[in-house]
């Protein structure tokens, strides 16, 4: 995830002015011109301009240029800058919570498990199939069958690893409030999730299901390979 760049963004709404511009921009029907949002929250226009293109330099708003009278052709004059909410999305959590991740594997369980399969079945399959693909979209990394990719590829995914002699630790469960409502199911496909990794990697390490206070259910442990 990155961090830096979600806090920078977030943190560009701590400025007063900035904040009312960007809640009076994404409250509107349509793009909005500098003039109008420096009216509706009554600020000079060059001070209204340096803080919405600072939003747009943050990735929290968007610029597209279009002519508001409708006219074309000679004199019809220069297109108008308007200003629209961005489509990329923002959020900071500490520690790291990947509810969307979790949702995902839960979705697609659901859908599986209304043509015929398995509750459980599907979701230990959709969760160990959600961790091959990311383990796989980071398999051309420098040895990827070790233990320390294996841990970096669960870092991005919020896990806090840590190496302790041949097993990864997780100090962090990604889907911290849910597995306290749901424990059993979260951690049995959090289990899934993580081995998925680690199969996705060519790494030989088995998620083991080691429940312990203020961290991950879940211990990934490390056999070399023998031969």
């Amino acid at each position: 995830m990155e961090l830096g760049r979600q806090a920078a963004g977030i943190g560009v709404l701590a400025d007063e002015t900035r904040r009312a511009l960007y809640e009076y921009v994404v409250a509107q029907p349509g793009p909005v011109g500098r003039e109008q949002a420096a009216a509706a929250v009554d600020l000079p226009l060059h001070r209204a301009s340096f803080h919405l293109d600072r939003l747009v330099a943050e990735g929290l708003l968007e610029v597209e240029f279009r002519r508001l009278t409708g006219r074309t052709g000679p004199g019809a004059g220069r297109p108008s800058k308007l200003y629209r909410r961005a489509d990329r999305e923002f959020a900071v959590s500490l520690p790291e919570r990947r509810y969307d991740l979790v949702g995902d594997i839960l979705a697609a369980a659901v859908t599986r498990a209304a043509g015929g399969t398995s509750l459980e079945q599907a979701l230990d399959d959709c969760a160990r199939e959600e961790g091959l693909d990311v383990g796989g979209a980071a398999a051309d990394r420098k040895d990827p069958a070790s233990l320390a990719s294996f841990a970096e590829v669960l870092a991005s995914q919020g896990y806090e690893p840590r190496l302790e002699d041949d097993a990864v630790v997780l100090a962090n469960c990604p889907f911290d409030s849910l597995a306290r409502k749901h424990t059993s199911l979260v951690c049995g496909l959090n289990e899934s999730f993580v081995q998925g990794v680690a199969d996705g990697l060519g790494c030989p390490a088995t998620a083991c299901l080691e429940p312990s206070p203020d961290r991950c259910c879940v211990t990934a442990r490390y056999a070399a390979p023998t031969g």
